[in-house]
């Protein structure tokens, strides 16, 4: 009968540096797999043992424990030639990319999530690359527009014409960015519609510049504690024509069907009443006609205008809602308004500001960065 491989009898000292060597976070992935390999043989594991907790074949771990027993610790550090860094192919890049958007799971491996450890030694084990630190694999991933995200909650669309509504939302986008010819019904211009708010009188969350430390000079700003809120909310009713690229806000104390209608109406003024309108907008009942209530579907089709509405629980359809992001980033976080009136006047100032400045770098990166999100 053989003779079982087994790594030969190693010191104290040189178990400590084969821990140190698994422990450590960074470092050639090659080196940390050999090491792991060579202190589970330590440790009077057999070689099918190993090969499955390291996820590697029976050859590969024999291939290690008797390189070690021969060479010793220099045996664990990959022997590159000299000059650059390797560099990947486009089609290791690709598998790498595929790979990293996946899960651990569908490689039946008992993770819920990859990280550059645990992904970087499936690459190898896998053949994928021959080696691969942990900074080279963040590199890769940055260049190949990867990075590590929280995982956001989403509601499922419940609404039976949902392929249909979000269909012609996106044919209208198409119109308005000229990608596609205008068809016999066709608006001329679509304009986005949303509620924004409620505009609570509250300290908003943000940040500034600061002393390093807390200079006694310069105390650093903190924001106010509110127990309690007896100002009531408003409500901005806003629209984001696409044809001009320009926002458009009305602040209300509330938001029902009449208020609604006193917007429609202000936004149909923006064109000419031969010029068709598309408005797209959520299913929020007072943009809604009713039996009891008809006057949305009226105005309408008494004005020549669209009402495309987004299927349910889908408003990241609607083009407004990273409008709204800039507008919180750039005038409300941060601030402590003492009344509806002040609040109400950062917020037009902000819209004047933003028509004026549509092609400003920091507000087309943020509003950019919202439409992906």
């Amino acid at each position: 009968m053989a003779e079982r491989v087994q790594v030969r009898e190693i010191s104290n000292e040189e178990g400590q540096r084969l821990l140190r060597m698994v422990r450590r976070s960074s470092g050639s992935i090659v080196t940390w797999r050999r090491a792991q390999i060579v202190l589970w043989s330590a440790q009077q594991m057999d070689v099918p043992q190993i090969a499955a907790l390291g996820f590697t074949s029976e050859d590969r771990a024999r291939e290690v424990i008797h390189n070690f027993n021969a060479d010793g610790f220099d045996s664990l550090y990959p022997r590159y030639a000299g000059g650059r860094p390797p560099k990947f192919t486009d089609e290791q890049r690709r598998e790498v990319k595929q790979i990293a958007l996946g899960r651990p799971q569908d490689y039946d491996l008992p993770f819920s999530t990859w990280s550059l450890t645990k992904l970087a030694e499936h690459l190898v084990a896998k053949g994928v690359v021959n080696d691969i630190s942990h900074e080279g694999l963040r590199l890769l991933l940055r260049e190949e527009g990867v990075s590590f995200q929280v995982v956001n909650t989403f509601k499922q669309s419940n609404d039976p014409n949902y392929e249909a509504k979000k269909n012609r939302i996106l044919h209208l986008y198409d119109l308005a960015d000229g990608k596609i010819d205008q068809a016999r019904g066709d608006p001329d211009v679509v304009i986005c519609f949303d509620e924004f708010g409620p505009l609570n009188l509250q300290p908003h969350p943000g940040k500034q510049w600061a002393v390093t430390g807390g200079g006694a000079e310069v105390p650093r700003r903190t924001r106010r504690a509110t127990f309690t809120r007896p100002h009531g909310v408003r409500h901005l009713l806003a629209g984001y024509d696409l044809s001009t690229d320009r926002l458009y806000g009305h602040i209300k104390l509330t938001k029902g069907r009449t208020q609604f209608l006193e917007f429609m109406r202000y936004l149909r003024t923006l064109h000419p009443p031969h010029v068709r309108i598309a408005i797209v907008l959520d299913n929020f009942s007072p943009h809604l006609s009713t039996k009891k209530d008809t006057r949305v579907g009226q105005w309408a089709a008494a004005n020549n205008v669209e009402l495309a509405y987004t299927p349910h629980y889908a408003s990241w359809l609607n083009r407004i809602e990273a409008q709204f992001q800039a507008l919180r980033y750039f005038a409300l976080d941060g601030t402590d308004h003492p009344t509806h009136k002040a609040q109400a006047a950062m917020i037009r100032r902000y819209i004047r500001w933003r028509n004026t400045n549509a092609r400003n770098r920091q507000l087309t990166e943020l509003i950019n960065r919202a439409n992906v999100a």
